[in-house]
């Protein structure tokens, strides 16, 4: 599965991703505010990530930032299985942040995920990282109030994490994002990221 947006390629991670995943994530600074991911982030943890498959329900995405020459990873964007309920979630590399590809990213993946039949999304942010909430509500997704504990392998602890759910039921959740069709080939999708 693939999805273009204005700037972004998003794409399925392969092997030979391994070592631009690990340069791009390996930083503290993103990965204690993820749940799943371990610190230090090694070169193993990129060949793990890059190596696994996922259902076509919760699919996962690298981020390649389209330029001239070879496209760029600067982030992934996915949807998580958590407790039998679909959850959004992403990273973004740090020279990259404050630039609108969460968000942009997201969009993409939202579409996806009704696109796959989920009819609601929840996610979530660590409360002393307010701006992965600000790009929850950019997206639609509401605060549910609850404030929880959650366990994050960045932080080899739980911390505080706010919640949020979005519908993807109704015609006015669905997400503004410039979508074009996905390519199914992958011959097809090399020789778009050729031609970019």
């Amino acid at each position: 599965m693939f999805a273009r947006t204005e700037r972004l390629l998003l794409r399925p991670s392969w092997p030979e991703d391994a070592h631009e995943l690990h340069e791009a994530i390996a930083d503290e600074g993103i990965v204690r505010n993820l749940a799943s991911a371990p610190w230090p982030y090694t070169a193993d943890d990129a060949v793990h990530f890059t190596t696994q498959q996922h259902e076509a329900l919760y699919p996962a995405f690298l981020l390649m930032l389209r330029t001239k020459g070879a496209p760029r990873l600067i982030g992934a964007c996915g949807i998580g299985d958590l407790d039998g309920e679909a959850e959004l979630g992403y990273w973004i590399a740090r020279p990259y942040w404050g630039l609108g590809f969460a968000t942009e990213a997201s969009r993409a993946v939202i579409h996806i995920a009704k696109t796959v039949g989920h009819n609601k999304l929840i996610a979530s942010h660590f409360t002393d990282n307010p701006a992965s909430g600000n790009v929850l509500r950019k997206l639609g997704f509401q605060s549910t109030g609850k404030i929880t504990q959650r366990q994050s392998k960045g932080r080899r602890d739980a911390a505080a994490c706010a919640m949020y759910e979005r519908s993807l039921n109704s015609a006015s959740s669905e997400p503004h994002a410039m979508l074009r069709p996905p390519a199914f080939s992958m011959r097809e999708q090399m020789e778009r990221l050729q031609a970019a």
